[in-house]
């Protein structure tokens, strides 16, 4: 549309716009990103909808005259545009639901962009002569116009800038994120960690502004293609390498949401499938590769190794030889399992419903505690007591018990029981609990919570899933002074439980709920998906049959879906207050 743009003076500008609207917060970002896509898919939609009936067959003939090797070669160039996919794992920490958002995002992009890849070119073969396409640096534009005239043109090449500024929004918005992890892991300076005002990684957009700017001035278009492009299969293969060790590695805390199918296989192939396609691209390409993983082993030398704590997985491969292996690894992705919290298929509000509570004396000892959470285990799993007592002490003693303040989380796993159980404890004067810090020192911390966990062997990231949850319930504000403060064991049952999964009732003549009163289990009208999961009647803790009738003075906790423990909570709250209306 114009003669001789300032596509420089453009380029700049938007990269810095982008990067100030990066910094402002995800939020607007995403919001831009939004509207950009939608309109880009709503003209290809139009564009594929017009120009598939105008497509001439005999533009397919003679296809690919110089042979399959000029395909495979460009591969390197064009593999940039379907790699963007990859965004969304870099940028994970935005997602609510990262196990399923992430692989149902990276399917549907990787879906939608190959039909939008395969229904253009096939219109732009279909509808332009060959000679004119390979002469052309803007075939959509050119085959808009053959198709719906100067207002096609004018249309796709809106679609065009539009596109090459959701990309750039979405580049700066994932790719700022990698400083932000490597200095995390104290692979670059931690300056590049810190966030904003606006919760966002600042100085890492900054940097990654400030990259994307100096290459748009200092290079060519179709060389940053090609390095992106070589960029983008080192990495891929990586990864794919990555996979394998990760799965071979054995750790119990690495708890992936999804599963590679056919492995190893898929992984295998898509690591020699970019080397290959590496191979087939210019000596160019193959040296910067090659400089690339150079560069990066130099600075880890340099600057990295003396200050990260962690060599990889690699070294977990290695135990399964007979070597040792390197912890710092595990405690990260312990830590990747808190932040991503339960799964939904969790059965950590129904142990919990069930779970005994132990409310210590001034002069209980841990080792008592600890005799009663093991008997009570005992009678709910069918391990010996003393067998219990004494695993969860010499876990404490070595270490092996997490411990924080006002927090002591002794844990074990054992083949012979099918389901997790629980017991919590809690201790009004507080407790002090000593341990082994490491192999020369010992140290001790004052707790007033202990919760007291033993799962089946089979399923370590179960274990490590409610130990996590567990853990994050103590750190959330008010929750110490809500569990001292709690006067049975129903209440300090209720803190633990997810609010939005569950419910307890206590139930009397004047209380919500008392139309339970006196009914069996199955007759009760619960929302679809809840059920009565524990019954306590004064020392007895009853798992109910449907034929359990409930009595006065029951304490009943209810679990199932968000929506059916809303709808049950708002219809006890409206009869509640219809019956004091009536009574007023």
């Amino acid at each position: 549309f114009f003669e001789d743009p300032p596509v420089m003076t453009i380029a700049v500008g938007l990269a810095v716009v982008f990067t100030v609207l990066n910094v402002l917060g995800t939020a607007k970002a995403t919001i831009v990103q939004n509207v950009l896509v939608v309109g880009v898919l709503a003209i290809l939609t139009l564009f594929a909808c017009v120009g598939l009936p105008e497509i001439h067959l005999d533009h397919f003939k003679d296809f690919a005259p110089h042979g399959t090797g000029s395909i495979v070669s460009i591969i390197g160039v064009v593999m940039i545009s379907y790699m963007g996919v990859s965004k969304l794992a870099s940028v994970a920490e935005e997602f609510r639901n990262p196990e399923r958002d992430i692989p149902m995002g990276i399917f549907l992009s990787l879906g939608v962009a190959m039909m939008t890849y395969i229904v253009g070119l096939v219109i732009m073969i279909g509808v332009m002569p060959a000679d004119e396409l390979a002469n052309t640096y803007t075939p959509a534009a050119d085959a808009a116009a053959i198709i719906m005239g100067p207002t096609g043109r004018v249309v796709l090449s809106v679609a065009a800038v539009a596109a090459f500024i959701s990309v750039a929004n979405a580049g700066i918005l994932s790719a700022s994120r990698y400083p932000l992890a490597m200095a995390r892991d104290h692979l670059i300076p931690v300056v590049f960690r810190r966030l904003g005002r606006f919760n966002t990684p600042l100085m890492a957009i900054l940097l990654t502004g400030g990259m994307v700017v100096l290459q748009v001035v200092l290079m060519d278009p179709l060389v940053i293609a090609k390095y992106a492009g070589t960029t983008k299969m080192v990495l891929f293969g990586l990864l794919c390498v990555a996979v394998i060790v990760m799965r071979e590695s054995g750790i119990h805390s690495y708890d992936p949401g999804f599963r590679t199918p056919l492995y190893p296989w898929i992984p295998l192939l898509g690591f020699f499938l970019s080397i290959a396609v590496i191979g087939f691209l210019k000596w160019e390409a193959t040296v910067f590769a090659i400089g690339m993983v150079a560069l990066g082993i130099i600075w880890f030398f340099w600057y990295a190794r003396a200050r990260v704590r962690r060599y990889g997985a690699i070294h977990h491969v290695f135990a399964r030889l007979g070597k040792n292996r390197f912890d710092p690894l595990d405690i990260e992705l312990r830590e990747i399992i808190k932040e991503k919290g339960l799964r939904k298929a969790d059965p950590f509000d129904r142990i919990l419903a069930s779970a005994p509570v132990i409310d210590a004396t001034h002069d209980a000892t841990f080792e008592s505690i600890t005799r009663q959470a093991a008997e009570q285990l005992s009678r709910s799993t069918g391990l010996d007591a003393d067998m219990i007592a004494r695993e969860f002490m010499q876990g404490t003693r070595i270490g092996a018990t997490p411990v924080s303040a006002e927090l002591a989380l002794p844990h074990l796993r054992h083949r012979d029981i099918e389901e997790p159980c629980m017991v919590l404890a809690r201790i009004r004067n507080g407790l002090v609990i000593e341990f082994d810090q490491d192999a020369t020192s010992r140290s001790s911390e004052t707790v007033e919570a202990v919760f007291y966990l033993v799962s089946p062997d089979d399923d370590p990231a179960l274990h490590l899933r409610l130990l996590a949850k567990l853990a994050g319930s103590v750190e959330e504000e008010g929750f110490m002074q809500q569990w001292m403060e709690a006067d049975t064991p129903a209440e300090i049952r209720d803190i633990l439980l997810r609010t939005d999964r569950s419910m307890s009732l206590e139930l009397h003549h004047d209380s919500p709920g008392r139309e339970f009163i006196t009914r069996a289990v199955h007759e009760l009208d619960l929302p679809s998906g809840c059920l009565v999961a524990v019954i306590h009647r004064g020392p007895q803790t009853i798992i109910p049959s449907g034929d359990t009738v409930l009595d006065h003075g029951d304490a009943v906790t209810i679990i199932g879906e968000p929506d059916g423990i809303h709808a049950l909570r708002q219809r006890l709250e409206s009869e509640s207050r219809d019956e004091i209306l009536d009574d007023d």
